[in-house]
């Protein structure tokens, strides 16, 4: 009989970092792994290289992105890990100069806020459906990982509403952290780094090579790892952001409460009781 295996999903499985996740747990030989992608000729090649499985879909549409995920639990009677890994940079100049008088300007291109906020949020709320409806059977880790960048931690004005979309998804792996893992022990944690497609105009050894993001990603997935002070951890990885620069990852916190009020408002219920 062959030992079933855990299910898995990618979001912009087709290339980059999503890619590069998928072909590890490819490559362990315990996951079916379902690349979902808006790209259906560089989804469907890197699916065939990986043995995986492709998903043409807009996760924007958040129907399309429904239909696929009850396909995927449909097809392999379980889920257990989400890669909520789509998103975009830029696009557009938010502070160019618009020859239109007295008429309002064009709207400023939001579709980073559609994708790297609300799909990820819409992906999250699917995973979180299909978890509970996997068996609790030990096998599966019930884990979600998103990407965020460090455009979501430090001021980014070159790409502000990219970076504004970056703060809300590791906002959102925050504040989702706490009461998924209470009440269906589903981990979330977050990643963010150095895209090299916006600043691409520095040394190439500023950035995160594909194998340390492989790396960070397995070590939410699995639970385990290291704190950045090198003790090993005896908790559960949940609620999470690791910072990753170059060939390091930091574990980062929250900023600390300004004062004894705003710490007992903002804290119940939040991460930090995970631990209390």
């Amino acid at each position: 009989m062959t030992p079933q295996r855990k299910a898995a999903i990618v979001t912009g499985g087709g290339s980059g970092m999503g890619y590069a996740v998928a072909a590890e747990l490819v490559q362990r030989g315990d996951w079916v792994v379902n690349l979902l992608d808006v790209n259906a000729e560089t989804g469907s090649e890197a699916a065939k290289r990986l043995g995986a499985i492709f998903h043409k879909v807009d996760v924007t549409d958040y129907h399309s992105l429904g239909a696929t995920f009850k396909n995927v639990y449909k097809a392999h009677k379980r889920l257990d890990f989400v890669f909520a890994n789509a998103g975009i940079a830029e696009r557009g100049d938010f502070y160019a100069t618009n020859d239109t008088g007295e008429e309002p300007p064009p709207p400023p291109n939001t579709l980073p806020i559609d994708i790297n906020v609300t799909s990820v949020i819409n992906t999250c709320y699917l995973a979180q459906h299909y978890f509970r409806q996997t068996p609790n059977d030990g096998l599966g880790p019930r884990s979600i990982v998103v990407t965020a960048s460090c455009g979501g931690l430090y001021s980014c004005p070159a790409a502000c509403i990219y970076g504004a979309s970056k703060f809300a998804a590791l906002g959102w792996a925050r504040n989702i952290a706490g009461p998924m893992y209470k009440k269906d022990g589903i981990r979330v944690n977050a990643i963010y780094l150095l895209s090299d497609g916006l600043w691409e105009k520095f040394p190439r050894e500023y950035f995160v090579p594909i194998e340390k993001v492989v790396e960070v990603v397995m070590m939410l997935l699995d639970g385990d790892g290291k704190q950045a002070n090198g003790a090993d951890s005896q908790k559960p990885l949940v609620g999470q952001t690791v910072e990753i620069s170059g060939t390091s990852h930091y574990f980062r916190t929250q900023v600390e409460y300004c004062d004894e009020a705003m710490a007992a408002v903002m804290s119940a219920p939040g991460v930090d009781d995970l631990w209390a």
